[in-house]
């Protein structure tokens, strides 16, 4: 028999049941309606459902069959006019199995009597659960003989499963992190996850999150669908949440069977929910609702549960494990990421039991796809999404609240977390004043050089009479009319399009030592005195003069590179004259400190070819 696709709903006076079977005829319809029984056959089709509520069959059913679609519509009186059915959208613990409820339990509390019900049996567990308290019970410790704790060792949903990785080792590096569970105990698997995210974890990589957060506050801004659920669409516990078409066939799919756990497992189960949906959570923020092919291994990595086979003991300690690991292993490591997922987690909560089914519905699709991930639908997300539907709507609202009062702080994670953002804040200071020193004397010299050269070219005019005075009488006639054109001989003023001005002497990136004016004027009276004997080469140097005054084009608020190459220009020719003063009479010039491009050598009065004015 095939189990035909089917939908519910409900108004104050029907429950409306919606099911799929095509290529059907009419004929062949038979429907049974008996409280909360409901049985629907066409063949080949067949389906039963256990209802939350009782239904009638008064006469006021109806039914409507859409041939094109092949779709059933039945409406069907509640025995209870206006009750609420509570749980419509779990498919999976609609359809009970068959004898699910008359036969006894595998495992009953022989102190409570034989002769109870499975009914009383299921309300006592019931009215426990509602004094549940999250709280573990603690025993004594009792020493036990090393081959009973290995025989022990369990995990799986509630930690009911084991010897399932002995079956596959070729899976076993690819899935979990722990190498063998089989043989590891829970205090072992626990101080082996510390290690293995102390080592994990990068400061760099955190202090470069967190100081370059651009794309991490685009990841912040993000609303996934939960965030769209507004209060008013909560009735009961429950929020009006959707399921997809591939989310309904899923459902149907599952098995549907009881859970018998006991008080600690219950907390176990619930801890270890809350530990996988915070890793989901953190995925569907960090791609944005659309899953990529990192998702499988980010779920499974962030989830203690699912990568270590952990069992918690609080919700402080899921916290802890999942924020250590959210800053220790995905791509984006931010703390505000993690507070963002306990956010996340709160809302999907308090949304009831469809909003956390639909989840896991996400999860098992993205574990399904994935090899070799499917195996944690086994051991894990499969059990979730049958436990969860059967789970009373007041322990998912008690949950939510405990979640909503949860917190967690850098210091819990033990990761120095504040000590290194304290000493990178100070670091990032210290460099940001460094550089602010080395650019104020940066500034002061640009100003100053600024200033050097404003003051130059105004007193270009002023000092440039007194030293053509100087060298009218020192040079002759074509001197000075070559000093008129240069707009002044030693005051630093010359310029030409070609050659800005440079700073003044202070400056002490200029290569020529620099000297008082007095010193230069004591030279140029020695030279005065040079003998006529060197006639031809002072005739040379003033030729050469005239020449270079010719090529200059002399303007007045030049820059500074150009004046420093007309400044090597004129070492340059200085070193050429000098050269050709040796080579004709031997007469040894000097580099003049000044900015003139020549420096001009007269004879003494006594005329002596091997002694020249060094």
């Amino acid at each position: 028999m095939i189990t035909p696709a089917f939908d519910l709903s409900q108004d104050p006076e029907y429950l409306i049941l919606s099911i799929r079977v095509p290529y059907t005829r009419t004929s062949e319809f038979d429907l049974y309606i008996d409280g909360s029984d409901f049985k629907f056959y066409a063949k080949p089709y067949f389906l039963r459902l256990t209802l939350p509520g009782r239904i009638v069959e008064d006469g006021r059913e109806k039914a409507k069959f859409d041939i094109d679609k092949g779709l059933v519509t039945l409406r069907v009186p509640k025995e209870t006019s206006g009750e609420n059915f509570e749980g419509l959208q779990m498919l999976t613990s609609l359809l009970a199995p068959k004898g699910s409820r008359s036969a006894k339990p595998l495992v009953e509390d022989l102190s409570l009597g034989c002769s109870e019900s499975v009914g009383d049996v299921e309300e006592e567990e019931d009215d426990e659960e509602e004094e549940f308290d999250w709280q573990v019970e603690q025993e004594a410790y009792t020493e036990s003989s090393e081959e009973e704790l290995r025989a022990q060792q369990k995990y799986g949903f509630a930690n009911q499963r084991s010897g399932v990785f002995a079956r596959l080792q070729e899976e076993l590096s690819d899935l979990i992190d722990i190498k063998n569970p089989e043989g590891t105990t829970a205090a072992e698997r626990r101080q082996a996850r510390l290690e293995a995210e102390a080592s994990a974890f990068s400061p760099d990589h955190y202090l470069a999150d967190l100081f370059e957060d651009d794309e991490i506050k685009g990841l912040l801004k993000f609303k996934p669908w939960w965030t769209k659920l507004s209060p008013s669409t909560v009735q009961d516990g429950e929020a009006a949440v959707s399921f997809t078409d591939d989310e309904k066939e899923q459902l149907r799919k599952f098995t549907n069977r009881s859970f018998l756990l006991d008080k600690t497992s219950r907390h176990q189960a619930w801890l270890g929910l809350a530990d996988v949906l915070l890793a989901y959570c953190y995925d569907v923020r960090c791609t944005e609702g659309e899953h990529n092919v990192e998702s499988p291994w980010t779920i499974r990595k962030l989830s203690g549960t699912l990568c270590w086979l952990e069992t918690y003991g609080s919700f402080q300690e899921v916290l802890v494990s999942f924020g250590r690991r959210a800053l220790s292993y995905p791509l984006h490591r931010h703390f505000a990421l993690v507070s963002a997922a306990l956010r996340d987690i709160t809302k999907i909560f308090q949304s009831g039991r469809a909003g956390v089914l639909k989840c896991l519905l996400d999860i098992h699709k993205v574990f399904r796809e994935n090899e070799p991930a499917y195996i944690l639908n086994d051991l894990y997300i499969t059990d979730y999404c049958i436990w969860i539907q059967r789970v009373k709507s007041k322990k998912v609202t008690a949950f939510a609240a405990m979640l909503q009062k949860a917190s967690l702080g850098k210091k819990d994670l033990e990761l120095e977390l504040e000590e290194l953002e304290e000493a990178a804040t100070m670091v990032a200071e210290e460099e940001k004043e460094e550089a602010e020193e080395l650019g104020a004397p940066k500034g002061a010299s640009t100003s100053r050089f600024d200033s050097s050269s404003a003051s130059s070219d105004s007193s270009c005019s002023s000092s440039g009479s007194s030293d053509e005075s100087e060298e009218s009488e020192a040079e002759g006639q074509g001197c000075t009319d070559s000093s008129r054109r240069g707009g002044g001989g030693g005051g630093g003023g010359e310029t030409s399009k070609d050659n800005p001005p440079l700073p003044q002497s202070t400056s002490t990136a200029s290569p020529i030592p620099q000297e008082p004016i007095s010193t230069l004027l004591s030279v140029e009276r020695k030279v005065n005195a040079l003998p006529a004997a060197s006639e031809g080469t002072r005739q040379l140097i003033e030729e050469l003069g005239q020449r270079v005054a010719e090529e200059l084009n002399v303007s007045q608020g030049s820059s500074c590179k150009a004046e420093r190459s007309r400044s090597q220009l004129s070492s340059t020719e200085a070193k050429t004259e000098a050269a050709s003063v040796r080579s004709s009479g031997g007469t040894l010039l000097e580099l003049s400190p000044r900015r003139n491009p020549l420096l001009i050598v007269q004879p003494e009065d006594h005329p002596d070819d091997s002694d020249f004015l060094s």
